[in-house]
């Protein structure tokens, strides 16, 4: 999302990153589109330059500040003291309005909480691994005769629907209306020109996201309906959320639900099979296959940044934060910092200190269903493997892996024997 906010604010603009030891000159306007296409295309280069300079760089024409280094990035997302999550004027919340990730503290405890269980790990494997397994197993045989697919469009942009839709206890044949809103949302969250048109769906598609999850609270009020929605709604701790609370929550939940697990998909199976070592050690031994997808995270981090904003005048490495400045931290840059992971670029099969990678943020607002993706991501990369033997990648060097925010292939073209 960031690389768009450059190439709207800063196209006509003289570009420059300073940080805490000096400047880096982007520079004039006629190789605008060259930085602004190295950011979207490989922003690890632009990290490898930043980094020599400091963990902490101001970008300012947006008055935004980078920070890259593992250690300062992990001491800031535990920090909800001196680095708050959320503000009025920021896409997420203009879309979404209040809900675990824009506030911190008690009400943000209150609000995990409320359903933190149903995405524990434990919980997650022993309820949710056979419906996971014949999800995946359904989609497969929807293309596994036609010899080849694009896996985001027929695989991994529908598994991580279908999942949340089961884990609420919503009916199946929402899948299609569920990703039409989520690309409305998603298309919000990066419309940092603020078109009418874009804003303006969005907010109807909320509305109406309201009005159905309302319905579907009043539908489980009181009843002994299975899933997360009716676990909620029928709470009667001293934690009890409103409906408001619900939907709001509910809304966040999903949407995060779906978008991190596609790239998790895409990037770990991109990854196993660009790279023949990995996939003949996944096929020998699949009991390999959750580091795998650890370093799969940790190499090309689903979501890429984790903005906050000081709560009071701070200093970071030895660069003075104002109170209010934004600060986003590069989950995508802290998990390729060479001072934590040896070789940070290469993809390597037993990386001994891959539980470091921050790929799903960390501190109070670490990923809610992150033990939810990982499981989706292990069968279905080991089912995709197993049914599909002789799978590979149909144009290795067509295959184009994009975003700032959220990072995976627009589309991963496969083929196989049938």
């Amino acid at each position: 999302m960031l690389s768009i906010l450059i190439y709207l604010m800063l196209r006509f603009n003289r570009r420059e990153i300073r940080g805490g030891n000096g400047m880096l000159e982007i520079g004039s306007s006629d190789s605008d589109d060259k930085y602004l296409d190295q950011l979207d295309t490989d922003p690890y280069a632009i990290f490898d330059a930043l980094r020599p300079k400091g963990a902490v760089h101001w970008i300012a024409p947006l008055k935004l500040w980078y920070v890259i280094n593992h250690e300062q990035v992990s001491a800031i997302l535990h920090d909800t003291a001196d680095f708050v999550s959320g503000t009025s004027g920021s896409p997420v919340y203009d879309t979404f309005g209040t809900q675990m990730l824009s506030v911190d503290g008690q009400e943000q405890i209150r609000y995990r909480s409320a359903f933190r269980a149903a995405f524990a790990k434990r919980h997650v494997r022993e309820k949710l691994t056979d419906e996971i397994h014949a999800s995946v197993d359904t989609l497969i045989s929807s293309f596994e005769q036609d010899g080849s697919t694009d896996l985001r469009r027929s695989f991994a942009s529908r598994l991580p629907i279908q999942t949340i839709l089961h884990v609420f206890g919503l009916s199946q044949e929402l899948e299609k209306q569920f990703r039409s809103w989520y690309d409305s949302f998603e298309a919000a969250l990066g419309n940092f020109e603020r078109k009418p048109d874009i804003r303006i769906r969005a907010k109807n598609d909320v509305e109406d996201f309201h009005t159905f999850m309302q319905n579907e609270i009043l539908r489980v009020r009181g009843t002994q309906n299975a899933g997360l929605l009716a676990s909620v709604v029928n709470d009667d701790s001293k934690s009890t959320l409103t409906d408001e609370e619900i939907r709001k929550n509910t809304l966040i939940i999903l949407f995060g639900g779906i978008s991190t697990v596609e790239a998790l998909i895409l990037n770990t199976m991109y990854a196993v099979l660009s790279f023949a070592g990995i996939r003949s050690a996944v096929i020998d031994d699949f009991d390999r296959l959750p580091s795998i997808i650890e370093e799969s995270v940790r190499w090309l981090s689903p979501v890429q940044s984790a903005t906050r904003h000081a709560a009071r005048d701070i200093e970071i490495a030895g660069t003075k934060i104002k109170k209010g400045d934004t600060v986003n931290c590069m989950l995508g840059a802290a998990n390729r910092d060479p001072k934590v992971f040896f070789d940070p670029a290469d993809f390597k099969l037993d990386r001994p200190n891959i539980k470091q990678h921050i790929g799903f943020a960390t501190g109070p607002h670490v990923c809610l269903g992150n033990h939810l993706a990982r499981l989706q991501g292990e069968i279905a990369i080991k089912r995709l493997l197993k049914r599909l033997p002789d799978v590979r990648l149909t144009d290795p060097e067509k295959i184009t892996i994009k975003g700032y925010e959220f990072r995976q292939p627009n589309r991963l073209d496969l083929s196989w024997r049938c």
